[in-house]
This record gives structure tokens, C-alpha cells and sequence, in this order.
């Protein structure tokens, strides 16, 4: 039996971290919606996600350069 490997290590955020998702693609122009989004590209996706990434990795060397 296989077990999932995308599990969220806090599952409470699972609703901020949609809605995190969508403000980015808005922010960068990926239509991006609720449902179905196979009519977008995996370079789409990729971007939206890489751009997530890069979101949280400066807000956390924000607030971990403010606490120093």
C-alpha cells in the first residue's frame, strides 16, 4: 500500500496555503481557478508554484533578519 508523500507538515494551513496560491497566480497572471486547470501548461503550474517558494523563502529571511 502506498502512502502519500505530499502530506502538509501543518495541516491547519492547508486553507492559507490555497489561498496563497491563487493571489500568487493572480499576481503573476496565471489564470489560475477553482476546479479543473488542465487547460493550463506545466510551465503555468511550475512558475506559480517556484514563485510560492520564492514568496515564503523572503518572508522568512525577513522575519528572521528582524529577530537578530
Amino acid at each position: 500500500m502506498a502512502t502519500s508523500r505530499n502530506r502538509k507538515a501543518v495541516p491547519e494551513a492547508r486553507a492559507a496555503l490555497e489561498q496563497f496560491k491563487y493571489e500568487v497566480a493572480s499576481e503573476i497572471g496565471v489564470p489560475l481557478k477553482k476546479g479543473y486547470n488542465g487547460d493550463l501548461t506545466s510551465a503555468q503550474n511550475g512558475y506559480v508554484g517556484g514563485y510560492m517558494v520564492k514568496k515564503m523563502i523572503e518572508a522568512q529571511e525577513k522575519k528572521m533578519a528582524g529577530k537578530q
